[in-house]
């Protein structure tokens, strides 16, 4: 499959018109075969690029204290925890904070009150917060962030994620699309049996087709 996707990220790379900020490449997956119903059969895992996604991304912590220092300087967004009922109580505003940024944090007595308020929210887009145990450094989770894409089908055969950037090289962008390929096809009963059709575009490219054998 090595090969395949190679071409594919070519072609995609080539044939996408050149735009005024940085585009991600992404990686859309169709499966068959597979009952979606059963949430056991769903996939979603999150799955560290080997070469990194090939930009920033924004990550925000619901912490307070000692916590949010530590954050503060590690880069980290800040969120008052005591905001949190109210940014539930204005989905516009929940909807918009969901979307400014990739990945977020909180630490672990408000994530009940988050899942309470912010849960319709963050839930079906895959961001609700990791919890931040009180020794850990906020830092040393952000850092496993910067270089992890998300993969969720929910109950939908097509489903897709990013496998990186056009600021980096065709070998880098290669090198995390297989990695994104063989832990999807890991989670399927039939590996590669269960991929109806595999595409990869940027941003805002046409999508090409990846020729898919079946293993």
């Amino acid at each position: 499959m090595e090969e395949q996707i190679n071409s594919a990220i070519k072609e995609a790379l080539e044939t996408a018109p050149e735009r005024k900020f940085v585009e991600s490449i992404e990686m859309a997956f169709t499966i068959k075969d597979v009952d979606l119903k059963n949430p056991s059969n769903r996939i979603e895992e999150n799955v560290r690029l080997p070469r990194g996604r090939g930009k920033d991304v924004s990550i925000a912590i619901f912490a307070s204290g000692e916590m949010a220092t530590k954050a503060k300087k590690a880069g980290l967004v800040i969120i008052d925890p005591s905001k949190i009922e109210d940014l539930g109580g204005n989905r516009q505003k929940a909807r918009k904070l969901a979307n400014k940024h990739d990945f977020f944090l909180s630490e672990v007595p408000h994530m009940a009150t988050i899942g309470r308020f912010l849960g319709i929210v963050l839930g079906p887009r895959g961001k609700m917060p990791r919890p931040v145990p009180p020794n850990v450094d906020p830092a040393a989770i952000a850092t496993g962030l910067e270089s992890t894409a998300i993969i969720r089908s929910r109950d939908k055969v097509t489903f897709h994620t990013i496998v990186g950037s056009r600021s980096q090289s065709e070998e880098d962008i290669s090198a995390n699309a297989m990695e994104m390929w063989k832990r999807v096809t890991s989670k399927l009963e039939r590996g590669a049996g269960n991929i109806r059709s595999l595409y990869i575009k940027t941003s805002m490219g046409p999508s090409v087709k990846v020729e898919v054998e079946a293993s």
